[in-house]
């Protein structure tokens, strides 16, 4: 279908779109860099709405519906929480959904979640009459295909990405039209000890190894001293612009991979207005639903994947938290798991978990005896292989309790050593060398 020339003119203000929503609808919200805020802050004015449930990943900008003035009218489920929802989710002004990222698509197709609506950010339609999710595809597609109504926000500076993105323009229910920047996430500044992580799992990861990690400190060190690799591939759900460079030097080929050889592929990228441009009608670079880039069963065909993943505790027997602070839910699940199995199942391949060593100023180790009450244990300790802090790298796969307490002792801050070793040997009743 050929792209009417006239389109913009049916574009409404944001009021007139979401005159579509009814009380009591569930509604699907684009996330990251794609979150369609200007939708958002009208829902909050729009009246007579009450009994909204929202779904969605993490959002980014400002998260006016959260505030609670909009109690009873706007509510928000997250399937990852991002900074904003955090203290409502604690105060349970807003609730929180534990489920694998590769899971969430078909929360939605099943109807498990049945959609009403989906509030989509979209590039604009090109002269074929297609749109696309732009730099979020992950479970947008899916909450598009199952969602009965499609508000759209059709904003001029939404890259067009390629892979499964397209959004026929004429499936779009009703629509505003803008041309505003992106949110943008700045990277994040390193410290020593994020260095020195970054410099030991470098050192772990391979010529022709496929890499997956996430955004932060610890993946752009890691990322920074790639520079010295050849042939790496890229199979991951997210990424920043911390990989740019390593595409731009030649290291990131795509040549060794068996899913979508050639190809960097993704679920979703968060980062600046350079890695937006980076992805703009980049055909080496394909966006697909979460449900395929995180498929362990696609994951674990690719040559030595390199999966690098954070936590926020790890106790003495390998077990990972990585979604909660005690009960404070702090993040999400993720596609931690996704990835940590595909990389233990692919030949060559390594799952990482990596952390400091301490919390809180140094005054908190991360390394524990026991998880803290209410901590999720998003990798379970018959998963986990290498954990990573600034002390040095340990691979727990096939040892049994009393040798993990040991290999995790050592990388943890030498200030806790001590003290950890008299804990275990309380609970586990076993000496230690």
């Amino acid at each position: 279908m050929k792209r009417d020339p006239n389109w913009k003119q049916r574009a409404g203000t944001p009021a007139e779109v979401l005159s579509h929503l009814k009380s009591g609808q569930r509604v699907f919200v684009h996330g990251a860099a794609a979150t369609p805020t200007p939708l958002l802050d009208a829902l909050c004015e729009q009246p007579g709405l009450e009994d909204i449930q929202l779904y969605h990943l993490h959002l980014a900008g400002n998260c006016r519906f959260i505030e609670p003035e909009y109690a009873g009218r706007v509510f928000s489920n997250s399937l990852f929480t991002g900074p904003a929802l955090r203290k409502p989710v604690e105060e349970a002004r807003a609730e929180f959904i534990p489920v694998f990222l590769s899971d969430i698509p078909a929360l939605f197709t099943s109807r498990r979640i049945p959609l009403d609506a989906a509030l989509l950010q979209v590039s604009p339609p090109d002269e074929h009459g297609n749109c696309t999710l732009g730099t979020s595809v992950d479970a947008a597609m899916a909450a598009f295909r199952s969602a009965k109504i499609i508000l759209a926000e059709i904003n001029a500076r939404m890259p067009r990405t390629h892979g499964n993105t397209v959004i026929p323009f004429e499936s779009i229910t009703a629509f505003i039209h803008t041309e505003r920047p992106l949110h943008e996430a700045q990277p994040a500044k390193q410290t020593e000890v994020e260095s020195r992580i970054g410099e030991i799992i470098a050192g772990l990861v391979e010529d022709g190894a496929t890499l997956q990690m996430g955004i932060g400190a610890i993946p752009d060190a890691v990322l920074n001293r790639l520079g010295n690799k050849h042939e790496l591939g890229v199979h991951t759900e997210m990424f920043s612009d911390g990989l740019i460079p390593l595409v731009e030097g030649g290291v990131i080929t795509n040549s060794q991979k068996e899913v979508h050889r050639g190809r960097t592929v993704t679920s979703f990228v968060s980062g600046t207005q350079k890695l937006f441009d980076f992805v703009n009608d980049n055909l080496r670079v394909e966006f697909h639903p979460c449900n395929r880039t995180n498929d362990t069963a696609l994951i674990r065909l690719n040559p030595k994947v390199c999966a690098i993943n954070s936590a926020l505790e790890v106790d003495l027997s390998g077990q990972v938290c990585a979604d909660s602070i005690g009960h404070r839910i702090y993040s999400g699940i993720g596609g931690q798991m996704d990835f940590i199995r595909g990389a233990a199942l692919s030949e060559g391949g390594k799952a990482i978990i990596a952390l400091p060593s301490t919390a809180a100023g140094g005054k908190l180790s991360r390394i524990v005896p026991m998880l803290k009450p209410g901590a999720g244990v998003v990798t379970s300790r018959g998963h986990v292989h290498y954990v990573v802090t600034e002390y040095g790298a340990v691979d727990l796969h096939g040892l049994n309790l009393r040798q993990r307490a040991e290999a995790l002792i050592s990388i943890a801050h030498p200030d806790f050593r001590a003290d950890l070793r008299r804990q275990v040997m309380d609970v586990r009743h076993f000496v230690l060398g």
